[in-house]
């Protein structure tokens, strides 16, 4: 199957999801890739710590507005990536036709991605280099 849409999710969609999304846009410009909540902090911008480790990367994600996790939006996506088994167990049980394409981040390393929210900014950087080797691991598979 040809991954054309994206969706990143995690719990707030204002640190991890952000991120990971931020790095496949500019791995892949092509696609269409966006993330969403499963607890949305909806209509917040990206927390000001990720937007740094973002920075530092020189990936500018200033606008990226938070929005909840949907239906429409599961529908739309070729590939879900999420943070934890949790959220992957929470997303097909609550949308069973997103089983098969709903898959952790981390996949390749067998990892969870732990959330920064509310840490230091060291803990914000680990995690951002987490993602960002995270997302490389796909590069190969779309």
């Amino acid at each position: 199957m040809q991954i054309k849409n994206i969706l990143v999710v995690c719990v707030g969609n204002i640190c991890r999801s952000p991120m990971a999304e931020y790095f496949l846009k500019e791995a892949h410009p092509d696609l269409h890739i966006e993330s969403a909540g499963l607890s949305a902090m909806i209509g917040h911008a990206a927390d000001d710590k990720a937007i740094d480790c973002m920075n530092a990367k020189n990936i500018d994600m200033r606008i990226h507005i938070a929005k909840q996790i949907n239906a429409e939006l599961i529908k739309q996506s070729d590939l879900i990536l999420v943070m934890s088994h949790n959220q992957q167990k929470h997303i097909e049980q609550t949308w069973p036709f997103a089983k098969g394409k709903v898959f952790r981040l981390g996949h390749w390393q067998g990892q969870n991605v732990a959330d920064p929210y509310k840490h230091d900014q060291a803990f914000f950087n680990e995690t951002c280099s987490n993602i960002q080797s995270y997302v490389s691991d796909w590069q190969s598979h779309f």
